[in-house]
């Protein structure tokens, strides 16, 4: 089969990195980007101009311990919502641990979903979602502007292809009117294609939210966990939090007598990465033994925060609280080349079911990529005769081919000319759902100073930093003194870490081979990635900052080594070794020693670099006329 002809972009699309950045919203040219901290001199380094060594494995260059080794809050789950929490708690004088299960910040939740910061028009009046979603909307040009993770303003746009769906759309803006979320408007055709040129000629109307932005969550979780950090917030990773019989008696005798809650935190495999095993295919990743450390740590602090995603109903329950269970809902995704990016401009929807969700959506990435996806579904199935929830098998054991095709066909119904010969990935990722139908935020009444910010699924990157926000005022009002005084050093500013390229194939504009590109001495010039054209200066800059690395997933989150159209393939450029040896040399880690990139993980696909078959398989699934129906689907 062969490929269709590409569209050529429209002469105003602009890829964040690529001849600039978007800051706070807005597009900022190469040529200003100094002038917002994109200069790799400027170092992320505590000691800022000096030589600056990497972290000790698996936790930060210091302790925030008092000085009887307690803390005031530990917080469980390094996500969007707990890094949240953790750089919100930074501004104050508490003493703070951070405690993540897997070897990395944002491994769980946050690392696979769409990235959009969500307005908020579609969510339940009165419910959580509605109160957190627009005022935490509202808090990212700010944020982008101190933290420089990428944020794109980009709209979003609910697609109407019936008279039921136009009245469905006017309904929506209720909805959000009452939700507080502002410059919402409906639009005729006309305006539609014209904003989105590309959308199916089906389209009638569209329910246009400006306010909707797109960013990397990855990027955005680990922005906030650094900047946490650098202002003295303490983080261990690979700890699995172990609350142990005396914490609930512990944490009820504070209240009269300010005694220390105790907390066990196991050095042990990720509980998400044994989650993963059966929801997502998930592949462990090599390197990651902790020979020599102790298999157990014991922490005392006076209260503890509950960020722990798809895993917090086992935490609230180890203090007794069994009231309510996370029932994962996986979405999987397909991402497509950058040559495909431009045929979207927005965030773009699907009418929505009244009962079923936001459906299927389309949208370029904040780096320039298009995203097809997520699909919904539950991964949990209630047992009538018992009343728990199982495994359901019919979810892992959907054939690969049909997910493919559902998500393909989904997104065809939208943006009918993209080409799927162009994929380059496939990923899964999995949302927080309850069975309460709704986020579990707040102190728990028995046990006041055990505060939950669990369950957070969509939106709910849109709305940490709110959540965050109520958090904190939630330990103050429990009592915690130390989280109403300002810390006086604290600094909001976090220095951009990839350094935006020139448009022109290379950094010198020049091509180079393989070889060529290892030769240069200058970190700021050897090319470790070339697809995605990311330095060594970047990849060392990235080690040495706050947060604890002996990865080279890690670094594929913070530099996107390995996220361009070979997927780092050993066969091809082999950009992972390379930043393998960087690693090893920078932390003085044996090379075997250093984490790789777990594949297939989710992927879908059998291969790293696909072949013309495979572009060709997915071309066919693409325009076939067959309706799928995947089990366990929500959507």
């Amino acid at each position: 089969m062969s490929s269709p002809t590409p569209a050529a972009p429209p002469s105003d699309r602009h890829v964040h990195g690529d001849g600039g950045a978007f800051v706070g919203g807005q597009w900022i040219d190469i040529e200003d980007c100094v002038k917002q901290g994109f200069d790799m001199r400027r170092s992320g380094c505590p000691d800022a101009g000096t030589k600056c060594a990497a972290c000790p494995r698996s936790r930060s260059r210091h302790s925030s311990a008092k000085a009887d080794g307690s803390y005031d809050v530990v917080i469980i789950g390094a996500g969007c919502v707990g890094s949240a929490i953790a750089r919100e708690l930074s501004k104050t004088q508490a003493s703070v641990l951070l405690l993540e299960g897997a070897d990395d910040v944002t491994q769980g939740a946050t690392k696979g979903n769409s990235g959009i910061i969500h307005a908020g028009f579609d969510d339940k009046p009165g419910s959580l979602r509605a109160k957190y979603c627009w005022p935490g909307n509202q808090m990212f040009p700010q944020l982008d502007r101190e933290l420089h993770f990428g944020y794109q303003l980009t709209g979003s746009l609910v697609v109407a292809k019936t008279p039921e769906d136009m009245k469905t759309l006017d309904d929506l803006m209720e909805r959000g009117r009452k939700n507080g979320v502002k410059n919402l408007r409906v639009i005729d055709r006309a305006e539609l294609r014209k904003l989105e040129p590309h959308i199916g000629e089906d389209a009638i109307g569209a329910l246009h939210s400006p306010d909707a932005g797109t960013i990397t969550p990855y990027e955005y979780t680990i922005a906030l966990a650094e900047n946490a950090v650098a202002n003295g917030v303490e983080i261990r990773t690979r700890r699995i939090a172990s609350l142990t019989a005396s914490l609930m008696t512990s944490l009820i005798a504070s209240l009269m007598a300010s005694l220390m809650a105790s907390l066990i935190a196991s050095l042990m495999a990720s509980l998400m990465a044994s989650l993963m095993t059966s929801l997502i295919r998930y592949t462990p990743s090599p390197g990651t033994h902790m020979s020599g450390l102790a298999a157990t740590e014991k922490i005392n602090c006076r209260y503890i925060v509950n960020a722990a995603g798809t895993a917090s109903d086992k935490i609230s329950a180890m203090v007794g609280d069994t009231s309510w269970h996370v029932k994962p809902r996986m979405g999987e995704y397909i991402l497509l080349h950058k040559d495909e990016g431009h045929k979207a401009r927005h965030v773009l929807f699907p009418c929505p079911h009244p009962i079923f969700g936001k459906g299927v959506l389309v949208q370029s990435t904040l780096w320039g990529n298009l995203i097809l996806g997520p699909t919904a579904r539950d991964t949990m199935i209630k047992n009538e005769q018992t009343g728990k929830y199982e495994l359901n098998t019919a979810v892992r054991d959907e054939p690969r081919d049909n997910i493919l095709g559902y998500i393909l066909s989904k997104c065809r119904a939208l943006v009918p000319d993209f080409d799927a010969g162009t994929v380059i990935h496939t990923f899964a990722g999995v949302r927080a759902k309850n069975t309460t139908g709704d986020w579990i935020i707040g102190p728990l009444a028995h046990l006041p100073h055990f505060v939950n910010a669990a369950s957070i699924d969509s939106p709910g990157i849109a709305a940490s930093p709110a959540i965050a926000l109520d958090i904190v005022k939630m330990l103050k009002e429990q009592g915690l003194s130390d989280a109403g005084v300002p810390n006086p050093n604290f600094n909001p500013q976090r220095a951009p870490l990839i350094v935006p390229k020139y448009p022109n194939g290379s950094l010198k504009g020049l091509k180079m081979s393989k070889t060529e590109f290892w030769k240069e001495k200058d970190p700021s010039k050897n090319v470790v990635c070339k697809c995605e054209r990311v330095t060594e200066a970047e990849v060392v800059e990235a080690i040495r900052r706050s947060l604890p690395i002996d990865s080279t997933q890690a670094i594929r989150k913070r530099t996107r080594a390995g996220m361009g159209h070979c997927q780092g393939d050993p066969a091809n450029y082999n950009c992972e070794q390379r930043v393998a040896e960087i690693i090893a040399r920078e932390t003085g880690l044996p090379i075997e020693a250093v984490g790789r990139r777990p594949f297939p993980a989710s992927s879908l696909m059998r291969k790293r670099l696909f072949d013309a078959p495979d572009k060709d398989h997915l071309r066919e699934l693409s325009i076939g006329t067959k309706k799928y129906v995947l089990a366990g689907a929500a959507d």
